[in-house]
């Protein structure tokens, strides 16, 4: 059989091979030089890349290939191949290498170094270089030595060409946005020494492990509400009983389990509202009324649309108004800031019944003061307080959305290998699914397979820091399960030896770091409720705040309800794991909105943005921890904090 034609030389084609190996041009006349080299001495675009590799790994020259570089490498090698003469082709260095062959050549050159340690090198052997005090044999780090280090994601692709955009933006490492001041030089941690994160609370009370969703048990379907589908009301027909029977089982999921949830919600909101403003019964929001009264319930549209001023009205609590509703006149209400899925208290008059004129609002949180708001208490830790810690948050997407190439991962483990920080919570997405190369389906390997070798790159590339890793998901993880709350990873192969310092957590979840509350969800909140909010003569113009101010007093890592339609909410697991516990010292809520770090009613707010914007690179946050012992007045245990490029 004849031999396949070898693949023509051009630049395109020694890039790609080069892109395998993560191997890039530094300069503009860097691929028509690799051109002319490869015509020169009669190599091929996979021969020339093999031989790059080689040159490269033993001189720890990195990744960037100069004009310099280049010149070195001829000089070195292919003058001397050329000195050889024609020689025999070793398969081993031919073709195209999957991550398990490339492991196996590697394996095969650790062998040969072995015995060379062991025999006396003859004159037959010179072309490996001894190993003497004075020509040491340079040494190959673990990193360098890992497929999973010169094979990246992008190897999974057709298209491995890095972003240009991104490979040329500017102003790297600039700080975009502060808070607090940073006591010495420069930013820096410890590495993880003697820092364990974990989850706040009791085991039962966080979402661990992967749960079965959108089911809906029938204790749940009997206690719906009677309004809905499988509700029996009196004077129903024997017809009208099984037609409700039977969608009641088929629709229940859907109607009955947020109409329980959000009822247990709104009674427990409602005590803590009456409790703390000294409120007297509430009255149905049904029944007319001369005099004001004040009612409890939630704030909902009339109509599918966004809400509007004209369009508000209360939905009851089942206790005073079994869940009936009333349109709001907010006219005589001087600010007020509302979203749907809101549990507010109000006061007003219900002359006819039938619209209820507002007078008086007690969850308008637009004031500093506690009083407007009924916040949660913040945790007070009984140990002794550690010293200062540096925590790094980044957010993905970690490409850019012109590559698949994960550069800006790469970048961000060289921060951290530069920092130590002492913990890193990355959100997802990991793999995005709204990625045009993954909606495409134009990856060669599985999803799972991409975000496997994604935390490889990751766990291994920051051993040397000792970093404590916190893997958050995100709902645009393609390869996770597509629900709110949503679980932590599964990752069986992770090595015994970096268990104690990687964590794999849910969506939303409560961390605790040595005494300090961490808040974190990689879901959109900001975006979300920024698209529903409405407001009026606001004492606060900053929409962030007002929002962030809801998600504190509300008590709940998503109080928007109806949800966007990008959330699948399992509402049965919604009650238990998307609740706040206490009010988090610090709250991180990356999106796609401008990044900022705000102090809300005492809790530190930050929006680190995400690691790529489009083609471009984006944002990343940190964090120095000083838990004080404050006797009286609390002191936030943030003392700095800041956005940086990446």
């Amino acid at each position: 059989m004849a031999e396949p034609e070898p693949e023509p030389v051009s630049a395109e084609a020694v890039l790609r091979e080069l892109g395998l190996f993560e191997l890039r041009c530094q300069g503009e006349d860097v691929p028509a030089r690799l051109v002319e080299l490869c015509l020169t001495h009669g190599l091929g675009p996979v021969a020339l890349a093999n031989e790059l590799l080689a040159f490269v790994t033993s001189k720890d020259l990195g990744t960037q290939l100069s004009a310099d570089g280049l010149d070195a490498f001829e000089h070195e090698v292919l003058a001397k191949r050329s000195s050889w003469g024609p020689q025999k082709r070793d398969n081993r260095y031919g073709g195209f290498h999957d991550i398990h062959s490339l492991q196996k050549l590697l394996d095969e050159e650790e062998e040969d170094e072995l015995l060379d340690a062991y025999t006396t090198p003859s004159k037959s052997s010179q072309k490996r270089s001894n190993s003497t005090p004075e020509n040491p044999r340079p040494k190959r780090t673990l990193s360098s030595r890992s497929p999973y280090a010169l094979f990246s994601p992008n190897s999974f692709s057709p298209s491995i060409t890095p972003s240009q955009k991104y490979t040329s933006r500017s102003s790297r490492g600039e700080v975009v946005a502060s808070f607090g001041s940073v006591q010495g030089p420069s930013w820096s941690g410890r590495g993880g020494h003697g820092c364990t994160p974990k989850l706040f609370g009791p085991p039962e009370e966080s979402l661990t492990k992967s749960y079965k969703f959108m089911f809906q048990k029938a204790l749940d379907v009997r206690e719906g509400d009677a309004t809905t589908w499988g509700g029996v009301r009196e004077g129903d027909t024997h017809l009208d009983l099984l037609v409700n029977l039977f969608l009641g089982g088929f629709l229940g999921c859907v109607s009955c389990a947020p109409s329980v949830v959000l009822s247990w919600r709104i009674e427990e909101l409602g005590d803590a509202l009456k409790s703390h403003h000294h409120l007297e019964d509430f009255a149905s929001v049904l029944l007319p009324a001369q005099e004001p009264v004040t009612v409890l319930g939630q704030i909902g549209c009339d109509s599918n649309g966004k809400l509007n001023a004209k369009s508000v009205v209360l939905e009851g609590d089942r206790e005073h108004s079994l869940g009936g509703q009333v349109p709001l006149d907010l006219s005589e209400l001087k600010e007020y800031s509302l979203f749907p899925g809101q549990i507010v208290a109000l006061e007003g008059t219900n002359s006819t019944g039938k619209r209820m004129v507002v007078s008086k609002l007690y969850e308008v949180t637009l004031l500093v003061s506690h009083k407007q708001g009924v916040p949660l208490p913040f945790h007070t830790p009984t140990e002794p307080a550690p010293e200062q810690k540096m925590v790094l948050v980044a957010c993905g997407p970690y490409t850019t959305s012109d590559s698949i190439a994960y550069d800006p991962l790469t970048d961000l483990v060289e921060v951290i290998n530069h920092d130590r920080p002492d913990v890193c919570i990355l959100f997802g997405p990991f793999l995005d699914a709204k990625h045009e190369q993954v909606e495409n389906f134009q990856l060669l390997g599985s999803f799972t397979e991409v975000f496997k070798l994604c935390l490889k790159i990751i766990i291994e590339g920051t051993r040397s820091a000792g970093s404590q890793l916190v893997f958050v998901p995100s709902l645009r993880d393609v390869h996770h399960d597509y629900v709110y709350p949503q679980p932590p990873f599964l990752y069986p192969e992770l090595p015994k030896d970096d268990k104690p310092r990687v964590h794999f957590v849910s969506d939303p979840c409560t961390l605790d770091i040595d005494g300090v509350v961490f808040g974190l969800t990689s879901t959109d909140l900001l975006f979300h409720m920024g698209a529903e909010e409405i407001s009026s003569s606001s004492g606060i113009s900053d929409r962030f705040t007002r929002i962030l101010k809801h998600i504190l007093t509300q008590r709940s890592y998503y109080p928007l309800y109806p949800p966007s339609e990008e959330l699948n909410v399992d509402y049965e697991s919604f009650y238990s794991y998307a609740s706040l516990p206490v009010t988090p010292d610090i709250l991180v809520t990356p999106s796609e909105l401008r990044y900022f770090i705000k102090d809300v009613l005492g809790c530190v707010c930050i929006n680190p943005g995400r690691l790529t914007k489009g083609q471009v690179g984006g944002t990343y946050g940190r964090l120095y921890l000083q838990r004080e012992d404050a006797k009286g007045e609390r002191k936030s245990p943030c003392v700095a904090a800041q956005v940086v490029k990446i």
